[in-house]
């Protein structure tokens, strides 16, 4: 009985968080002329069609992909390279750098994004240069995807036995060889997940976008905007794909979790 009453309760605790968005799932495929989210009009296709024939909704696009995906390796070269100089580092200084790095994934977004506003802004009117744009979101999204990354990193540099770096460069590797050869392929799953978060988190985010964007519109900014006129069915079809893109990346970071548990696992069984 406690154990049916267990399941019951966890269904109606997903069924309140996904209902809403099962149903903009759903309407993103209404057939009807003005979208209405109270009749079903049969199913189709057609928002789905105008949303890839909107010139805006495709630039926003353009934008938001092309941030993600700048921020997302910049963020997992610099944050690899911080997370073996943190791993390096002795006891002390390693929790002051970790309290350091973890203090902007606490902090409220929009403080995070008011104050890189004002450093941009502050920035231009010091030294010249354009407003902000492209240039302060990649700068902006950089900042708060590094202490995902390191996050990611830095255990998969814990597991790592220390001596093996000193012990391929007693067997005649250079340090960079070395560290190609032997520390790379060990904290790899670390880095590719930390990539994977931060191209999600980037792909995702609109506080911070919308303070440091100026007149560049990423799609979370787009549809912020289409919600302050009349609300267009092409806001579900959008809302679906990104929801799906954001799915599938969650999905990918889950089994490679699961396969590097059960590899470990299987590591340390063998030996």
């Amino acid at each position: 009985m406690k154990k049916a009453g267990a399941h019951i309760y966890t269904f109606l605790i997903f069924l309140f968080l996904y209902a809403p968005i099962l149903v903009l799932i759903v309407f993103s495929f209404n057939d009807t002329e003005t979208g209405s989210r109270a009749v079903w009009g049969g199913f189709s296709l057609r928002w789905y069609k105008k949303l890839f024939e909107d010139r805006l909704i495709l630039e926003a696009l353009r934008n938001t992909l092309l941030i993600a995906v700048v921020s997302a390796a910049v963020s997992t070269a610099l944050g690899t390279m911080a997370a073996i100089g943190i791993n390096s580092m002795k006891r002390l200084p390693r929790r002051i750098m970790m309290n350091i790095t973890n203090f902007p994934m606490v902090n409220p977004e929009i403080v995070t994004g008011v104050s890189l506003m004002l450093l941009f802004v502050s920035a231009v009117k010091l030294f010249g240069g354009r407003s902000l744009g492209m240039g302060s979101l990649f700068a902006a999204h950089i900042t708060f995807c590094l202490p995902y990354v390191i996050l990611s990193v830095l255990p998969k540099l814990r597991q790592m036995d220390p001596n093996l770096y000193e012990a391929a460069q007693d067997l005649g590797c250079t340090p960079v060889k070395a560290f190609f050869k032997v520390v790379l392929p060990e904290i790899m799953p670390g880095i590719v997940t930390g990539l994977i978060m931060a191209f999600t988190l980037s792909i995702d985010d609109f506080v911070i976008s919308y303070f440091t964007s100026g007149t560049t519109q990423t799609l979370p900014i787009y549809i912020y905007s289409m919600t302050r006129k009349r609300i267009s069915p092409e806001i579900n079809a959008l809302s679906t794909v990104l929801f799906a893109v954001v799915m599938v990346l969650l999905i990918i970071i889950n089994i490679r979790s699961f396969k590097d548990r059960g590899q470990s696992q299987r590591e340390e069984t063998y030996i």
